[in-house]
């Protein structure tokens, strides 16, 4: 599976802020399934947090809800893009500097830690977890010697390379900021006239607040006593964002505006010009629940061909279900995904996902179709092959691990055991968004908008010797 890093939800001058944050968080679940946490700004300003390993609701019980007082929240979801899974790296970070307390949510991944880690830690700095979100903390605080908190973010962030959306709190006011290039979503809201940051629109679904526009990159939104205004980052922009385009292929939910764009219409668009570049004569269209749905309902559409749903997902299977025997080895497949045999036997069927990485799963579902007795076996992927390792923020796996990296398409197509295999084209993936010069396709083209010699997402465990980008 690719992860993806993590969730942001901010809300400042709301009654039910902590409540609220939780309900946000659980929307944006998707983004980060690891830990999960909240801190709160109470009347008198102090804070108040409550963070823990596992999904939102593991993490969350209604006392921990009734321990956060306040109408200032800043909460987070997290998987791991730099830093093991561990409790010390669960997120919003809290610190204490001269009277003055200060929180910190990251979303993102930076290219130059162990370059600011190595030299904090020669200049006296202590960290406590292995994630580059704490790099930032301690940028920020030491600008803060003398600066207020705005300028000394944008002090900070004048010295990291990456991506990254913050949420900051220090002093009754909260700042959230996007990087100059825009790598990951964050967007304003609004409920009872209070501002809501979010990595995505679904948040606000959920919580009945008005979606307002996306934070642009390099904006700063402050918020404080006297009400919000935007400044930008220092320096010029980038001539174009680079915004991540698997955004709309795989992470954000159908449901969201991502980037200004509709997720849901981005993926079945994605299937429509894959259907125009390339429709095998097959019986029908399917996908694999829940990866591809969207995309697989655009190529049906455009090739006027069924489009069925021959395997059926358990959707009450949770993450934490007994573990199967080694003699049960498949049984973790089956019980998440059962086919109906009838639609498959003697069929020629037509795969639509959105992406192969490893190729290892892809492989499990082929031979099951097959053993079935599915008559041909057809894949078509709406995006293009996956070549290169993502630095900004997805886990996806070294380029020595990617299918794509290694192995040509007859190979890939004789690997898989199908009887064709196509890939959207880059012009067929350009073509399915609005904003078509504005994405970063380096995981597609290896061209890098912000270059990395770092590697690994345990890079900081063990002095970067971890891994291999």
């Amino acid at each position: 599976m690719i992860r993806h890093e993590c969730g942001l939800l901010g809300i400042y001058g709301h009654e039910e802020a902590a409540r609220l944050t939780y309900f946000g968080l659980y929307a944006q679940q998707h983004r980060g399934q690891e830990s999960a946490g909240i801190v709160t700004i109470d009347e008198k300003g102090l804070l108040h947090e409550h963070k823990g390993m596992g999904l939102v609701p593991d993490v969350f019980a209604e006392a921990n809800l009734q321990a956060l007082p306040g109408t200032i929240a800043l909460g987070h979801v997290r998987y791991s893009t730099t830093g093991r899974s561990a409790a010390r790296n669960a997120q919003p970070f809290v610190a204490h500097y001269k009277g003055l307390d200060i929180a910190i949510a990251h979303n993102g991944n930076l290219v130059n830690t162990m370059e600011l880690r190595e030299e904090l830690e020669n200049d006296g700095a202590i960290f406590s977890t292995t994630n580059d979100t704490e790099v930032f903390m301690h940028l920020i605080v030491r600008a803060l010697r003398g600066h207020d908190l705005v300028d000394a973010i944008r002090e900070a962030c004048a010295r990291v390379r990456g991506a990254y959306c913050l949420l900051v709190y220090a002093g009754g006011t909260m700042v959230a900021v996007r990087d100059p290039y825009g790598f990951h979503p964050l967007a304003l809201g609004r409920l009872d006239g209070a501002p809501v940051l979010a990595s995505e629109t679904c948040a606000f679904d959920l919580l009945e607040a008005d979606y307002e526009r996306p934070i642009q990159p390099g904006e700063m939104l402050i918020m404080d006593g006297k009400g919000e205004r935007s400044e930008q980052l220092r320096g010029p922009l980038p001539e174009r964002p680079r915004q991540c385009i698997f955004e709309l292929v795989y992470f954000a939910r159908p449901d969201s505006f991502v980037f200004g764009e509709q997720v849901y219409q981005c993926r079945k668009q994605m299937g429509w010009q894959l259907a125009h570049e390339s429709t095998p004569d097959v019986d029908f269209i399917m996908p694999f629940p829940d990866s591809g749905v969207y995309s697989a309902v655009g190529f049906a559409q455009c090739a006027e061909l069924p489009y069925e749903h021959a395997m059926i997902r358990n959707h009450y299977v949770g993450r934490t279900f007994i573990q199967p025997t080694q003699s049960m080895r498949n049984f973790g497949v089956r019980v998440k995904i059962n086919p109906v045999r009838s639609m498959i036997e003697g069929k020629k069927i037509c795969i639509v996902d959105d992406s192969i990485v490893r190729g290892t799963t892809m492989i499990t579902r082929v031979k099951k179709l097959r053993e079935l007795g599915a008559k041909e076996v057809h894949i078509r992927i709406s995006c293009p092959p996956v070549k290169f390792p993502c630095f900004y923020g997805i886990d996806f796996a070294s380029r020595g691990e990617l299918i794509a990296a290694k192995y040509s398409l007859p190979e890939i197509t004789r690997m898989l055991d199908v009887d064709s295999l196509h890939y959207l084209s880059i012009d067929g993936l350009l073509r399915s968004v609005m904003q078509s010069d504005s994405y970063c396709l380096a995981c597609f083209d290896g061209k890098y908008p912000v270059p990395c010699r770092e590697s690994g997402k345990l890079r900081l465990e063990c002095g970067g010797c971890c891994g291999s980008r």
